[in-house]
């Protein structure tokens, strides 16, 4: 039986500054070891299976009542989802490494070079709600990528939590990476301390409620990256094909409807409104989803009122709102309007249209074709992520390893100075590329 992490006895300062050094260490290591590493974790992940899934169990009976269903959904770990995570973290292993890349390489003068290469971001803090998956994702991702870890999930998922980051340790124990290059947090109040330490932390990655997400972002100095909303979107243009519409709705609104990737809005043009919708609502109602029309829908559909705060709410749930629109034109009005800037998509057969659509609707992800479901780190092939960013600046969408580095520029030379390349008599830089 895999032993439970107890709250640590010293300070949180303390456990930063350890994790810091760690870090530093795990930097410095080739990306054989740190390899190396991720297979230990897996296998020690493989071990503890069972008591792993124990552990969740627990808290599963537990907050079963207590919280909701999306919310449920996404705490309950099962033995497919923990080896599709496993199988995660060799994906990761086998992905080139992300530290150490050199993106420019340029003299300056003879004897005088300048590199630029990328290192890691140092220490990330990742707090979560009920997705003890994410553990596994985000460990694996900082371990590949030279950074150390503070994780601190949700209250309901403690347990789950603690089990696999004893686990992921142990694995730890057999490499020359230090285990406690990866902490978990057991505390409300060592959440609110996390935020504070912006002198040991580098970047702080929030995974749950809108609420949640705004209140990290507005208590704390540390940079933020995250969504605070998944309010996706697809429109149903007048030359789609309705068939494959149809199946695209439903995989986007059912197949996961706790997923933040999920649609909660059903766009469709009116010159194939009564076609379209009298055919998908009986794919979706059969998947028990719950439909909601604005007035234009519900002349063809007798379903509930769409009320104008349907429009930008997130359900994670079997329930969706529909609009029916003039045009594309308003499609996209409507969706960047209404949306979060996650991830939207269009069905349609014209090319010029859906350009038109993939160039003017703001969001990190902008489909044709094809479900929204597939905004994620594993369908990208970036092995796992640690959460989807909906900000203007880079990283944006699912992001992987190349969201947890940053670059340092390196100079060599062999004495030279500025006094040389300045005044009246300056030498000419020779800015080379090699």
């Amino acid at each position: 039986m895999i032993p439970l992490i107890t709250a640590p006895s010293s300070s949180l300062l303390t456990i930063a500054r350890q994790t810091r050094e760690s870090a530093r260490h795990l930097a410095a290591l080739p990306t054989a070891l740190r390899n190396q590493a991720l297979e230990a974790i897996a296998q020690s992940l493989e071990a503890a299976t069972d008591d792993i899934l124990a552990a969740n169990q627990l808290d599963c009976q537990a907050a079963k009542k207590a919280i909701p269903a999306a919310l449920y959904a996404r705490l309950k770990l099962d033995k497919v989802k923990l080896q599709s995570a496993i199988a995660g973290i060799r994906d990761v292993a086998k992905l080139p490494d992300p530290v150490g890349e050199v993106q420019l390489h340029r003299e300056l003068d003879q004897g005088l070079v300048l590199t630029r290469v990328t290192c890691p971001l140092g220490v990330l803090g990742v707090i979560f709600e009920a997705r003890p998956d994410a553990v596994v994702q985000i460990a694996s991702l900082a371990i590949k990528s030279g950074n150390g870890v503070i994780l601190k999930g949700g209250q309901e998922a403690l347990r789950s939590c603690e089990a696999l980051v004893a686990a992921i340790r142990q694995g730890l124990a057999q490499t020359n990476v230090a285990p406690v290059v990866v902490q978990l947090l057991t505390t409300r109040e060592e959440t609110l301390a996390l935020l504070e330490l912006d002198q040991y932390v580098d970047l702080i990655i929030p995974r749950g409620s809108n609420t949640f997400v705004r209140f990290v972002q507005d208590n704390t100095r540390i940079p933020v990256l995250g969504h605070a909303e998944g309010i996706c979107h697809l429109y149903i243009d007048h030359d789609a094909d309705v068939q494959k519409a149809v199946a695209i709705a439903v995989d986007a609104k059912t197949q996961y409807p706790a997923a933040c990737n999920a649609i909660e809005t059903l766009l469709v043009h009116q010159a194939i409104a009564a076609e379209f919708l009298l055919e998908g609502v009986v794919a979706l109602q059969l998947r028990n989803v719950e439909l909601r029309g604005d007035e234009r829908t519900r002349e063809i559909l007798n379903i509930a009122v769409a009320t104008e705060a349907d429009w930008s709410t997130e359900y994670s749930d079997l329930i969706l709102a529909i609009k029916v629109v003039d045009d594309v034109d308003e499609a996209i009005a409507h969706i960047n309007t209404y949306g979060s800037r996650h991830t939207e998509a269009i069905a349609t057969e014209n090319t010029v249209t859906a350009a038109t659509f993939m160039a003017q609707v703001d969001a990190a992800g902008v489909f044709h074709n094809c479900s929204t479901r597939f905004a994620d780190g594993f369908r990208y092939g970036l092995g796992a992520e640690v959460g989807i960013s909906t900000q203007k600046m880079p990283p944006r969408g699912p992001v992987g390893l190349e969201g947890l580095v940053t670059y340092k520029y390196q100079l060599v030379g062999d004495g030279q100075i500025v006094a040389t390349y300045a005044g009246t008599n300056a030498k000419p830089f020779t800015h080379r590329d090699l």
